[in-house]
């Protein structure tokens, strides 16, 4: 350990740190007694006579209570929560906004179950893809209106709670004229919303935000392009991902108003064009369901969200060094009784150290 180390030591409770004047006042008294056994080793030694040349031990028993005076520092160390003063580097997470189309066409059963349940399941990869410490998602359906679902969160157990009761139905009925349009401009309007509310809330976040539009299309207009305008001034793309085939299906009759006359059905395509103008123009990329995995297809979208991540400044954090004090002092003691002779005192010792331990034991429950 450097003098830069010991400079960013610290202790949570330095009150205990004047009880070390006690092992400190031990250790001058043994540092006494082993220079007084050695000076009387080497007078006996010159002095007496004997048919074998005697051996006096350089320490004798005293090992053992110098492991026991350090190891009692130590302890006293570690009552006074020492701790040691890192700096970690931090980066930040990426902020998902996803914006879920629910209109009528979405109702269409050209790919597994239809595309609004699709959707759901891809959403639901989206979400175990993520880092949830630092990432943070949020959720916004939309039509001809948007409703703003989850706000930015880092909670999973929100974002799945939603999904799974929006994987029954789309909440936007097919007997609901707001259902029969593809707003993709206030959906990235209200995306934008999102994340200028949470700012209000938290402050500007260091995370790299994108929106991510899933939708069969059929949106593009110069009122897109106006949204997209204002996403770009943020710095959020948008990455398309679209959910249908080119050769589409028939969207499904709601329930039949009495007394009006039947409405022709409409067929609906995925719209792969508009989707990949709006990727283009924001600076984001296209992605199509059942064109490659969903995870692979998840995997992407937040490693290129990451590439636009900044590191943060170094955040100093403190890490405790307690156990490591008291695991030290423990050492230092079983190495003092190590050298012990007396059988009678080993014994004594053995059963001080279990009692010691099962005082721990219960402590620790």
């Amino acid at each position: 350990m450097g003098f830069d180390s010991l400079s960013s030591l610290q202790f949570s409770d330095p009150a205990w740190l004047w009880l070390l004047a006690v092992p400190g006042g031990l250790l001058v008294l043994w540092v006494r007694q082993f220079a007084a056994r050695r000076r009387d080793a080497r007078r006996l030694s010159h002095e007496r006579r004997v048919p074998v040349r005697e051996r006096f031990p350089v320490f004798g028993d005293g090992l053992f209570s110098l492991g026991l005076i350090l190891a009692s520092a130590f302890v006293i160390v570690a009552l006074a929560g020492p701790g040691m003063v890192v700096s970690l580097v931090r980066k930040g997470g990426v902020d998902l906004v996803i914006l879920l189309d629910g209109s009528a066409s979405m109702h269409v059963r050209d790919v597994t179950a239809d595309r609004w349940q699709r959707s759901v399941r891809f959403l639901r990869v989206l979400g175990d893809s993520m880092q949830w410490e630092s990432d943070r998602i949020a959720l916004t359906l939309f039509a001809r209106i948007a409703a703003p679902q989850v706000r930015l969160t880092t909670d999973p157990n929100t974002f799945f709670f939603f999904l799974d009761h929006l994987d029954r139905a789309s909440p936007f009925p097919l007997e609901d004229d707001t259902s029969w349009d593809t707003n993709s401009e206030l959906a990235i309007h209200w995306g934008l919303r999102v994340i200028e509310k949470d700012e209000e809330i938290r402050g500007r976040s260091s995370n790299a935000p994108l929106f991510v539009l899933v939708s069969d299309g059929q949106s593009w207009s110069g009122e897109v392009e106006a949204s997209l305008v204002r996403a770009r001034a943020r710095g959020v793309p948008v990455v398309t991902v679209g959910v249908g085939t080119l050769s589409g299906g028939l969207i499904p009759e709601g329930t039949p108003v009495p007394g009006a006359p039947p409405q022709p059905r409409i067929r609906s395509s995925l719209d792969r064009a508009s989707l990949r103008q709006i990727a283009t123009a924001s600076g984001g990329m296209y992605y199509e369901l059942d064109r490659d995995s969903d995870v692979a297809i998840a995997s992407r979208i937040i490693s290129d969200a990451r590439r636009r991540v900044v590191t943060l400044p170094p955040e100093p954090r403190m890490e405790t060094m307690y156990w490591q004090a008291l695991a030290l002092a423990g050492l230092l003691a079983l190495a003092g009784a190590l050298t012990l002779r007396d059988r009678g005192a080993l014994v004594l010792l053995a059963a001080a150290g279990g009692l010691t331990l099962v005082a721990l034991a219960s402590m620790l429950r």
